[in-house]
């Protein structure tokens, strides 16, 4: 079976190479987001590998599956594509190691008030030693309990790195229990049977948020989800609780948020994602106090060249052959 393979994205000429020497059968073809579509490719493309970029279905009919490089899939909801039942499949597992170290880096950060030491070095002050003890000596870790919102292969790798650290996980999913579905690209390092952390459903969440020091949002936006952590649930967090948000903007509420961060209730913030992107250059979160703030690149993968063509290699062999997908989305979870 000759298999047609055509991707938008601007990824190297050694890439396709590469792809060429493992997939010798596969027709490939590639074009730009902005260019106008060859019909004729498109007519008779098997696999679309593409990001934000979309066909009207009646333009593919022969259209098998979308290969996204992406992990979530909201920017995809409500399309043609998504409407036809063509497969759909993410770019999940190639990310859980990076954004698990992403979400250590902001819990130690936090931890060691990085955020005020920022102001410091910016203004070019150096604190009284009466300062420096009150307000810059680190909380402690080691006891300290880590809540996570969204617990699949990524929340079971930051569990991994938070556990090393003495910390207690708390962890909400949707059923609250160890199951994997179908199956899946995965990179990360922790298997299900080594996982220490204490499980909720959602409908528990509230417990979780009650018991974490520090709350990390990991979960896919889905319509379940979007306006998940609002004020109600962040009153609800410990006194100088902090929030690390690497899921997508929209499930925690920015205004609230910036609210409780400067009325005190919370120790601090880091957000990688937000409400609107690009963060405007005029938001507050730029040089608000108390808040580490970075643009989306939590998820950003070293090997990701590697990595993806592994997956896109592997998905072209499963349809070659009539083989269950790795990463197709479940279009009734919304992920």
């Amino acid at each position: 079976m000759t298999l047609t393979y055509l991707c938008t994205l601007p990824l190297p000429d050694a890439w396709f190479d590469e792809l060429r020497s493992r997939m010798p059968e596969v027709d490939i073809h590639r074009m730009r987001p902005e260019d106008d579509p060859d019909a004729d490719v498109l007519a008779q493309v098997d696999l679309l590998h593409t990001s934000e970029w979309l066909p009207h279905a009646a333009d593919a009919p022969e259209l098998k599956l979308v290969q996204l490089d992406t992990s979530g899939v909201d920017h995809v909801r409500g399309s043609s594509v998504w409407e036809s039942g063509v497969a759909i499949a993410t770019l999940g597992g190639i990310a859980p190691v990076p954004m698990a170290e992403y979400a250590l880096m902001s819990i130690l950060e936090l931890a060691h008030r990085m955020p005020l030491i920022a102001g410091h070095r910016q203004a070019r002050t150096w604190p009284s030693n009466s300062d420096r003890l009150a307000k810059l000596t680190p909380r402690s870790l080691p006891g300290a309990t880590v809540g996570i919102v969204g617990y699949g292969r990524i929340g079971r790798e930051i569990s991994r790195l938070a556990t090393a650290f003495g910390m207690q996980v708390l962890g909400v999913s949707r059923s609250g229990t160890r199951v994997v579905a179908g199956e899946k690209f995965d990179t990360g390092r922790q298997s299900i049977e080594g996982d220490l952390a204490e499980l909720f459903p959602v409908e528990r969440i509230d417990e979780v948020l009650r018991r974490s020091d520090y709350l990390v949002v990991v979960v896919p936006l889905t319509e379940l989800t979007r306006g998940l952590i609002g004020q109600a649930q962040l009153d609800l967090l410990p006194p100088g609780a902090c929030v690390v948000n690497i899921a997508r903007g929209g499930i925690v509420d920015e205004t609230a948020l910036l609210e409780r961060l400067r009325d005190g209730s919370l120790g601090g913030v880091a957000l990688d994602v937000f409400d609107e992107e690009p963060l405007p250059s005029d938001s507050v979160w730029w040089t608000e106090p108390g808040a580490l703030v970075t643009p989306h690149v939590a998820g950003l993968a070293p090997q990701y060249h590697a990595q993806t063509l592994d997956l896109v290699v592997e998905n072209l062999t499963r349809l070659a052959e009539n083989r269950p997908l790795l990463n197709e989305v479940d279009r009734a979870a919304g992920y």
